[in-house]
This record gives structure tokens, sequence and C-alpha cells, in this order.
């Protein structure tokens, strides 16, 4: 048992002149060297894994980026294609065995029929006819991103038959080619627009909240009155102005910038309320005294302090400006034919009576709900991982 030294006496201790080696097998054990060296994106990486949910969320949105890059490779359709014979057709089903035998991915073929009762269209497989289904055939021509031509397909339906997997529109255009190509401008819209938004939010709320005085009772005043005006009379007014002569392209451009400019707000008064309490800490006095630009402090110090908050914003911004697409195209104000999109598609399921007999034409809520889910989970990963210390 040791004792302490008498009053007055100088307790025992020992203080090595070695610098300090993290390598030491004599100080760290494997694992605490492996955490002890790891860099930052290391650790945030570690314990994004930890979270299942936002990894397989993440692994879901990247296939549905991958698909909507190569929409018209994977479409076994021509998007406008029109197949006359085959308006409002219900889904096929892809089967593997006939008559107890393994054939390989067919369809059967399809008999068609009109019912003088209720002048419906009746469709039926016709089960002698076994029409195997073709990978990486030549098909319908389409035009690649729009700069190239080319007639290669994924998969396509077997020489005589058909392959419409979730069915056929008023029109007997393909849904699940429809779905594939409307992806695109589905998803895309949210990123440009969470561009805009973030690049308005960040410099405007930055500035307001490091400088604060003037500049921040106007940007504040600002927000209050765009944030009490309600946000869907402002779209339909926004987007009902918009000339009916534009191109498609046009009027995607006009959506994502209105889409962009309504959702900085809040972002901004965010940026603000954390730069307020960040600018006094002692890294920017010290970057003050040591001559940075603002722009420098803002971004390079501040910004960095709340990552994990604006990743969460933007993983929440995102679908809201994916539903706000929807909505206005549903409602006929945004995207208009020869351009679809998901939105698009659902503004032909509008009457009650078309979902009650042909409830396939709905298919494309459901994309929707599984990336707003998708975007809701990654965020949440990465909102924990940003932070990799807590």
């Amino acid at each position: 048992m040791r004792h302490l030294p008498s009053s007055g006496g100088r307790l025992p201790h020992q203080i090595s002149g070695e610098p300090f080696d993290p390598k030491s097998a004599e100080k760290l054990s494997d694992a605490q060297k492996e955490v002890y060296l790891a860099s930052q994106f290391t650790l945030m990486w570690w314990k994004f894994k930890r979270h299942k949910l936002a990894v397989v969320s993440g692994i879901v949105l990247l296939a549905i980026y991958l698909l909507a890059a190569f929409a018209e490779f994977v479409a076994p359709y021509n998007y406008e294609q029109r197949h006359s014979d085959f308006i409002r057709m219900p889904p096929q089903s892809i089967h593997f065995f006939h008559d107890s035998q393994f054939v390989g991915p067919f369809t059967y073929g399809t008999n068609y029929n009109l019912n003088m009762e209720n002048l419906k269209r009746e469709y039926t497989e016709d089960h002698s006819r076994v029409i195997p289904l073709r990978f990486f055939c030549r098909g319908e021509e389409y035009k690649f991103w729009g700069m190239f031509y080319a007639d290669r397909h994924l998969v396509c339906a077997g020489e005589g038959g058909t392959m419409f997997l979730l069915g056929t529109d008023r029109l007997g255009r393909d849904v699940l080619s429809r779905i594939l190509i409307g992806a695109r401008i589905s998803m895309t819209i949210g990123l440009i627009g969470i561009t805009i938004s973030f690049v308005l939010g960040i410099i405007i709320g930055g500035l307001a909240g490091y400088y604060g005085g003037l500049l921040d009772l106007l940007v504040q005043r600002a927000i209050e009155i765009i944030q009490s005006l309600p946000h869907i009379p402002i779209w339909l007014a926004l987007a009902s102005i918009m000339p009916a002569h534009w191109s498609p392209i046009l009027v995607y451009i006009s959506i994502t910038v209105i889409l962009g400019l309504m959702d900085w707000t809040g972002l901004a008064r965010s940026v603000r309320s954390k730069l307020l309490s960040l600018r006094e800490e002692d890294y920017v006095v010290a970057a003050q005294l040591m001559g940075a630009r603002t722009p420098r402090i803002v971004f390079l110090h501040l910004v960095p302090g709340f990552m994990s908050h604006l990743i969460a914003s933007a993983t929440i911004t995102i679908p809201t400006m994916i539903l706000g697409e929807t909505a206005l195209s549903f409602l006929g104000l945004g995207l208009r034919p020869p351009i679809t999109s998901w939105g698009v598609m659902l503004s032909e399921a509008q009457n009650i009576n078309v979902v009650a007999l042909y409830p396939w034409l709905i298919a494309p809520v459901f994309p929707v709900i599984i990336v707003i889910l998708a975007f809701n989970f990654l965020g949440d990963g990465l909102r924990d991982a940003a932070d990799p210390y807590h």
C-alpha cells in the first residue's frame, strides 16, 4: 500500500520526455490504433454503416438514379410509342414454367374482346402461345438523352408478343417505360432545386447571421413575408403564368427555379441562428485577427460546424420538391406532355372511375412513396454520421 507524502511534499509522478507515438503497441491496442488513426471521413463511414436502414435507403436511391440515367435502355418500349391494339391493358405476368416444364422467362399471347354490355376492353391470356422474352435485343428506336439514336433494350417481348408489366394507359403506352423515363425528371428536379435553395439559404442566412444588425433585420422580415404566403397557391400562380408556347425544357427549368425560390427561407433561418451562436467562438475571432475574409470564415470555419443540420435539411427538402413537382403536374400546371414525369402520369388518374376500372394507372404513386421514405431514412443516417463523435 502506497502512502501519500507528508504535507508540503510533492506527489510522485512520472513524465515521459519521448514524443507521443499512437502506433506504439505499448500504449494502444490494435482496435484503439485503428480508431485514433482513422480520418474524419472514415469515422463517418463507420457510423453510417451501423444505420442499416439508411444504408438500404442509399442503395435503393442509387439504383433508382441508375435506372433513370439509363432509362431508355432499361425500358422495354419507347415511352411515346402507342399500341392501339392494347389500350388500357392490365399488367402482364412473366412466367417460367409451362405445362410443368421450365421454359425460361416468357409471356403468354393475349386475346382481346370488347364487352358490349359495359364497353370495357377485356384481355385474356392465350396459353397456347408461349412467347419467350429476349435480352439485349433490338426493339423500338429511341434517342438516348436526346443526343443519339439507338434501338438496343435490356429486355424485349418475344416476336409477336407483348410485355406490359405494369399495363398500358389510355393511349396504349407502356406504363413501366413511362415510369422509368419519368424518374429522370422527378428525381433530378429535386437535386437542381435543392442546389438553388442551398445557395440562397446559406449565402443569405450566413450573411445575416454573421453581420447581424440592419441586414439581419431586413432578411428576417423578408423571410417572414415569404413564409406567410401559402405555398400551393403561390406555386399554382407562378406556374400558371408560364406561356403555353414554351418548350418542355423551359417549363422544366421554370418549375425547378420556382421550387428552389420557395424553399430557401427555412434553411436561411436555420443557418442564421447557427451562425449567431458560432460567430463569437474563439476560432472565429482568431481567424478574424489573422485577416481572414468573411466568405472564408463563413464557408470554411462556420458552415462545417453544423454540416449535420445541413444534410438533414437537404434530405428533407429534396422529397418536398419532388412532391411539389408531382402536385403541380397532377393539377395540370406543372410539366406538360410530351415531357413525362410521375406527376404527369398521375394526372391521368384524377377520375375516380378510371382508378376503379384501371387501378394500374396509379402505379407512379409507389415510386414516389419509396423515394420519399428512402430520402428521409438516408437523411437520418447521414445526420448521425456527420457528427461521429456523439
